[in-house]
């Protein structure tokens, strides 16, 4: 039995959820999305300055995040083990941008503390970066392609068509928490793809 006696009640309310979705109940894990979505995804604004990135690493951290729940330790709050994955997931999204971390006017406070200064540099393409960017995009489709159908055309309608969670859910008929689900595992799957095909890209 754990000890809670140091929790919150908000971080036991938390642990019982973190519970609930290891055991499988996607509804605890759309109710911790729910939860933290907001703040991850100010908290990732504000290191990147920028919308869609700030998106997409906001479901990177709660895929990551849903996908080493077993790993969690309540010793301290998910809050704070959430937080940690997703800065740190950041943190290397922006090293290999290679953003300069330059800036001295303002900081972002990480978790354990520290402020970080970062530059978001202009996300102008030159013509070469143009090139690569295209290739990009067409090794994407074609991973995307060997989805699962139910996966790819989730993938397609979010990132291709650019539709949101809700028009996603409304179109294709199905709940907000499953199409959010879904896509936290199409996107490790993407993930796993790209790992294994990372030198063709």
């Amino acid at each position: 039995m754990v000890d809670q006696d140091h929790l919150s009640d908000k971080a036991k309310k938390d642990l019982s959820l973190v519970e609930a979705a290891i055991k499988g109940d996607q509804s605890a894990y759309a109710e911790l999305m729910e939860r933290y979505r907001d703040s991850i995804y100010f908290m990732m604004l504000k290191m990147v300055k920028n919308a869609d990135d700030a998106d997409d690493l906001t479901i990177e951290a709660f895929g990551k995040a849903f996908n080493r729940l077993k790993q969690y330790s309540p010793n301290y709050a998910f809050s704070t083990w959430l937080f940690k994955i997703a800065s740190n997931n950041c943190i290397d999204f922006i090293r290999k941008k290679r953003i300069k971390l330059t800036s001295m006017d303002s900081g972002v406070k990480t978790d354990e503390g520290e402020t970080m200064y970062i530059d978001a540099r202009s996300t102008a393409k030159d013509p070469e970066q143009e090139v690569m960017h295209n290739q990009k995009v067409k090794h994407m489709r074609e991973l995307v392609s060997k989805l699962k159908p139910r996966y790819r055309v989730l993938v397609e309608k979010r990132y291709f068509e650019e539709l949101s969670y809700e028009e996603i859910s409304q179109e294709l008929d199905l709940p907000l928490g499953t199409v959010k689900a879904q896509l936290f595992r199409a996107r490790d799957f993407l993930a796993n793809m790209m790992e294994n095909t990372k030198d063709t890209i």
